[in-house]
């Protein structure tokens, strides 16, 4: 996990710096505003603390900054301004947390740790996974050992149903009234064709094989045996 810390005052940047080292974290220290935002958007951080009063810009403009670029990795504020409308602005901006100095390093840590549980969370149910196979939910984007797989509208409709019901048979009615939104026709083949398809893109150069018929009950993802 690499957390970004700015922060304007030595004793306190190298205090953080040091403890949340040892606590594990990597940690970046920026003594300005300008450069802390520079960090902030060309690199990759889990976590942000940020002072208010900062040399350059202050955490106000740093945190508009990092939210107007899109990122949303949690930030917290750690600053000596304790007046409620403070908190308040902090929070209405986009901050996750707001700590007033002087501050016992245990909460600020224990702080830490649920935002950053929290994250990795929040990250994790944007993707659906099964051996080597990727859904990108945010991004509608499907990837197999790494190689982009370019789905329609539907079929990655299909994918995210299986992967979301990964090792369970699906049957041609519930497929179809979830992905069609439709009643199922037995004289139709509809399904058939889009599993032909999907199967020939998600599992055709690849291994394991993951979609697999089962006949008269419908179809599974699961890794073969």
């Amino acid at each position: 996990m690499k957390i970004l810390v700015v922060e304007d005052e030595i004793k306190t940047g190298d205090y953080l710096r040091q403890g949340l080292s040892e606590a594990g974290f990597v940690v970046d220290l920026a003594r300005d505003g300008l450069d802390g935002l520079h960090l902030a958007l060309t690199d990759a951080y889990d976590l942000a603390i940020l002072d208010v009063m900062l040399p350059g810009i202050d955490g106000w403009a740093v945190l508009q900054g990092i939210r107007r670029a899109g990122k949303d990795m949690p930030v917290l504020f750690l600053t000596a301004r304790d007046q409620v409308q403070e908190r308040v602005r902090g929070l209405e901006l986009g901050a996750d947390d707001y700590m007033v100095k002087p501050f016992a390093f245990a909460e600020l840590l224990a702080r830490v740790r649920i935002h950053l549980r929290r994250g990795s969370q929040a990250k994790e149910s944007e993707y659906l996974r099964m051996a080597n196979l990727e859904l990108d939910l945010m991004r509608r984007r499907a990837t197999r050992s790494g190689k982009r797989i370019d789905l329609t509208a539907k079929e990655f409709a299909l994918l995210e149903l299986l992967l979301r019901r990964q090792g369970e048979v699906l049957p041609r009615s519930l497929i179809a009234s979830q992905v069609w939104d439709i009643n199922f026709d037995s004289d139709s083949n509809v399904i058939e064709v889009a599993m032909r398809r999907l199967r020939a893109k998600v599992d055709d150069g690849f291994e394991p094989k993951l979609i697999r018929t089962v006949r008269g009950m419908g179809y599974v993802l699961e890794i073969a045996e």
